[in-house]
Order: structure tokens, then sequence, then C-alpha cells
């Protein structure tokens, strides 16, 4: 049977072989993958000596625009409970990002402009820590991970809430699904910091 290839995966391909265009598009690529915030061993993280973590919080955490849960806030206490010191960094407002820090004992930083990666270097000076010990964790490619690379902290890029039910998805949604495919081609690039998600929770994903 003859087999069958998508349009994104043949443009990746032939991208991946011009390597000046490679060049700008790893800025663009995250040090790991995972499938959400809760699938993240950060146990894991913690013993390979990163002690503070960056969140995005729209479509990373929650829906955009919705107020944190209860799950959100005990999450953030388990993080905190590692060792973690932990940081919210978003382009919303003073009022919409302490709303949803409310409940949880971080910092925070609203109005970021992201990917600015002057953002991401206030981000680790407030955390106290250094940027090898750092981590951001976001859902886009546009603004949490290439502010990171830009600011030369690692990132771990998850899929963003409503990947599996939204009918719609934006042309920057589907340019950072070719983004994504010349990522996990790139054999020397694809998962640098290894195994982060928790096996038990790994069985089944899918691949963006």
């Amino acid at each position: 049977m003859e087999k069958r290839f998508s349009f994104s995966f043949v443009f990746a391909r032939t991208i991946l072989y011009h390597s000046s265009v490679m060049n700008i598009l790893t800025r663009y690529w995250p040090d790991a993958y995972a499938e959400s915030v809760w699938t993240i061993d950060y146990g894991k993280l913690y013993r390979m000596g990163y002690r503070g973590l960056i969140f995005d919080i729209d479509n990373t955490i929650v829906p955009h625009g919705e107020p944190s849960t209860p799950e959100a806030d005990a999450l953030m206490a388990e993080i905190r409970a590692i060792g973690f010191r932990v940081l919210m960094l978003s382009n919303n407002s003073i009022a919409r990002v302490t709303s949803f820090v409310e409940n949880m004992d971080v910092l925070y930083i609203c109005n970021a402009d992201k990917p600015d990666p002057a953002a991401f270097e206030k981000a680790v000076e407030m955390l106290g820590t250094d940027k090898a010990q750092t981590l951001c964790i976001g859902d886009q490619v546009f603004t949490d991970i290439l502010g990171a690379n830009m600011a030369g902290i690692r990132s771990i890029l998850v899929k963003f809430i409503g990947y599996y039910t939204e009918k719609h998805i934006g042309k920057r949604r589907q340019l950072e699904k070719v983004i994504l495919r010349l990522y996990r081609l790139d054999g020397s690039r694809y998962n640098r910091l290894g195994q982060i998600e928790k096996q038990e929770k790994n069985n089944g994903r899918k691949e963006a």
C-alpha cells in the first residue's frame, strides 16, 4: 500500500535540509515536550538540579481567561513543597494575574511583553536562582519558548489546553505544528532534557 504523508510533514522534511532556515527555527524549539503541566515529573526535575520554575498561565494551566481551580492551586502547592520557587510570567493585566494567583504562594510578573527576554531575566532575578537552575513552562513557541531561548533559559513546551477539542485552529497554531514536526525530526535536539514526564501518565499520549 502506498504510504501517504501530510503536507506539513513533507514541508518539515524539506526545510530540515536547509541549514540557514533551521538556524532561525531552532530559536522556537523547546528543550522538552510534555502533554500538560499535570504529566510533568517535577520531583525528577528537582533531582536534576532545577530550582526555579516560570509558568505561563492561559492555555498552559487553565483555559484562556479562566480563573484558577482547586487542582491548579494544589499543583502549585505540591511543586513548592518539593522545593521549587515558582513565578507566573504573563502578558495579561495585573487584575487577571493577581486574581489567578490569589490562592497560590507564588511570585508573578504581569504585562510581561513576552517574548522579550528581559521579562525572563527579571523572572530569574525575582526567583533568586540562576538561568542554569531555571525552567520555563508554557504552551506557545512564539512567546514562552522563543523568549526563554533568547534569555538562555531551558524550556518545556506543553500542549495548549483545547488541543484535542478546538475545531478551528488559528494560523499561528498551524505554524507551531510545522515547527514541532521539525523539532521532532532533529534527533540531536529533540527532548534534550530526557524523559521528564511521569511514566504512568505518559502511556498512549499523542504527539503534536
